[in-house]
């Protein structure tokens, strides 16, 4: 009981009342006598009645505290039984020990006690100990769960009503598109105005029967391009269908001498439909850059792709090479000094490619300085060699150098890469604004967003191709040595195999520019050998291969041994060559203690797509990537990557 209610008397005023009263009856009594007994008298009887009066209100205060305490029990007990939240106790065996009557209810069971919590909620098996509220789905009910780990107490509350409110809310959110035939020019060249038609009429009725089929909004913009408009629903559908629009107009042109193919940007998850369509313009534009034919589908902060089953088409005009050649040669002159920059652990691509960037910086009249983070294994042969040219060598710098000497007026040069993460030195970047990407490989989705001028073409075989063909426009009468011309020649023979892969008719005229103007094959030839302890220790890795899926090698080295990223690579390229393989894996731990994994394919197989999912990427042909993790982890995890995309769509066309 508070002491306010027992102690109501503050500071005793009503005491000090009566000691009062006596003292002046005291004083009456020794005037008058008979006067003071009759005050006494009084003084008595109102303290009798005052103490009466204060048992009296005890008696009563406890009586109607015993009655609220009753009526709160019972009212705490009817709550209980007729809350509508359910409330669990289990114990540390997870097994339920108490339940109130909605549980009950909810399960359709008279009780549950005694039973194992997780045979009524499965889904509370994967979860930690450790408060968190989640929803679980019981009958066709939604419930939200409120988890009390410590005072191992579950609480659920039905949240079906909202929670379908909030799937319909999500499901109605707009979702912009753009489709792009985009390869209409190349598709399309030879054929006469009625031929030309006849497919963009067949091509134009697969796609409004697809927009039809699905509940698309389409509507066409130009004579290649279609907006289409739709919900997030729509758009769920069409990723579980994997957009087989792809395949289907492939498979409508097919009998053409090259299949008109489509590239799709879809976004959504942004308030604004501006943002929206800028979102799927980007994705449009990725998908381009990714080679074409394929989906790349922006949902807030994921980003998938689709498709990407073809070769980029090679472009059949240089108009493109001309106007690029020509601005960075504007960029050029407007810099104090260009910094040349390709990818960590340069390869002979990036070498070559980097080497004719210089030669157009010098043809200007600017300074030029290639970055260079260190010699690996793939291009020790070919430093040796540059290392002899003083005239060459004299341009190569460290990263620490690079940072040094560039300022806000410095024009850097990405080649072989469009990956900040990547370059050899990131931090370089951010010392400048100016900064142009040249590479061959298709967009992932990390990307130098605020590059200057971009020139990629998914299509070329190598960027020391693309550079050729810049240095064409940037000086009619340009010159090159020997040495120059071989680097950028020897950069198109590695990533062609010597003309077997990804190799079109400007490979050829980019390799014969080279030819005359001096690159010596026999140079190459030798650069390119290898030694014999080199061919041995690539044998020892071949002999752990296994195939798996009829046409894939995976090969898995020795967990003690560590190899070069060049020899692991080189496995691939192997690996290939046997009868009746599509499709290579090397997995084999590096120098650097990361593990590498090299994927290799005649085509059939999109091994970008593969080596995206754990975190690398390429070509559809030849991609890469590092990893963190032992050996047993990396090839578990590569299997199943392949494991779900044959699920998903086969492996394979």
């Amino acid at each position: 009981m508070p002491k306010f209610l027992l102690k109501r008397w503050h500071g005793q005023h009503i005491v000090w009342m009566f000691v009062l009263l006596i003292a002046l009856t005291a004083i009456i009594y020794m005037f008058k006598w008979w006067l003071g007994l009759t005050a006494f008298l009084l003084c008595g009887v109102m303290a009798y009645f005052t103490l009466q009066a204060e048992t009296a209100f005890r008696r009563e205060l406890n009586t109607y505290v015993g009655t609220i305490t009753h009526r709160v029990k019972k009212a705490g007990n009817e709550v209980m039984s007729g809350l509508p939240i359910g409330i669990i106790l289990y114990n540390e065996e997870k097994r339920i020990e108490w339940h109130n009557p909605f549980v009950a209810k909810m399960l359709g069971q008279d009780s549950v006690i005694g039973e194992s919590l997780f045979d009524y909620f499965p889904d509370l098996k994967n979860k930690k100990d450790k408060a968190e509220t989640l929803e679980l789905k019981v009958g066709q009910f939604i419930y939200q769960v409120m988890s009390k780990p410590e005072e191992r107490l579950l609480y659920l509350r039905e949240i079906t009503e909202q929670a379908l409110l909030a799937k319909k809310y999500e499901d109605s959110k707009t979702a912009i598109g753009i489709v792009m035939m985009d390869n209409l020019e190349e598709a399309t060249q030879g054929l006469d105005d009625q031929a030309r038609s006849l497919m963009l009429a067949k091509v134009t009725g697969e796609i409004t029967e697809w927009a039809q089929k699905n509940q698309l909004y389409l509507r066409r913009t130009s004579s290649d391009r279609f907006l289409i408009l739709m919900d997030q629903k729509a758009l769920r559908q069409l990723e579980q269908t994997r957009f087989e629009l792809l395949d289907d107009v492939r498979d409508l042109t097919i009998e053409n001498k090259l299949p008109l193919t489509l590239s799709i940007g879809i976004a959504s998850g942004a308030e604004q439909l501006t943002e929206l369509g800028q979102m799927a313009q980007m994705g449009l534009d990725m998908s381009l850059g990714r080679g074409g034919d394929q989906v790349t589908v922006k949902v807030g902060q994921r980003l998938s792709f689709y498709g990407g089953r073809t070769n980029a088409v090679e472009k059949r005009t240089r108009v493109r090479a001309r106007v690029i050649s020509h601005a960075l040669r504007d960029l050029m002159k407007d810099s104090d000094k260009v910094i040349i920059m390709g990818h960590r652990f340069a390869d002979m691509d990036s070498i070559g490619a980097a080497i004719g960037v210089l030669k157009a910086v010098q043809v200007v009249g600017k300074e030029g300085y290639i970055v260079l983070e260190g010699v690996n294994p793939s291009i020790q042969k070919v430093m040796e060699t540059i290392s002899a040219d003083e005239r060459l060598h004299r341009w190569f710098i460290t990263p620490e150098q690079g940072m040094q000497i560039t300022t806000q007026r410095t024009l850097a040069v990405v080649v072989d890469t469009h990956k900040a993460s990547m370059v050899a030195e990131p931090k370089l970047l951010q010392l400048t604004h100016r900064v142009v990407v040249v590479d061959h490989h298709r967009r992932s989705e990390e990307f130098i967003h605020d590059a200057t001028l971009v020139y990629m073409e998914p299509y070329a075989s190598s960027t020391c191709e693309l550079v050729t063909e810049l240095l064409q426009y940037i000086n009619e009468k340009l010159s090159m040595e020997v040495l120059e011309a071989t680097m950028l020649l020897a950069g198109i023979v590695v990533d062609t195999k010597s003309f077997s892969l990804r190799t079109g008719a400007r490979t050829f005229e980019a390799a014969s520019y080279l030819r005359r103007n001096g690159a010596d094959s026999a140079l190459i030839q030798k650069l390119m050998k290898e030694d014999l302890d080199s061919y041995i220790e690539r044998s020892e890795i071949i002999k752990h291969t296994e195939t798996i899926y009829e046409h894939v090698a995976l090969a898995v080295a020795e967990p003690t041994r560590k190899y070069s990223q060049l020899m692991i690579a080189q496995v691939a390229d192997t690996l290939l060559n046997m009868t009746n393989i599509m499709a290579s894996f090397v997995i084999a731990e590096r120098p650097d203690g990361l593990i590498g994994i090299s994927a290799r394919s005649l085509g059939q197989m999109n091994v970008q797509v593969v080596m995206e999912r754990l975190g690398g990427g390429g070509h559809l042909t030849n991609a890469a990537t590092q990893t963190d993790c032992t050996l047993e982890e990396a090839t578990n995890r590569l299997k199943q990557v392949l494991a779900d995309m044959q699920e998903e769509e086969g492996l394979f066309e």
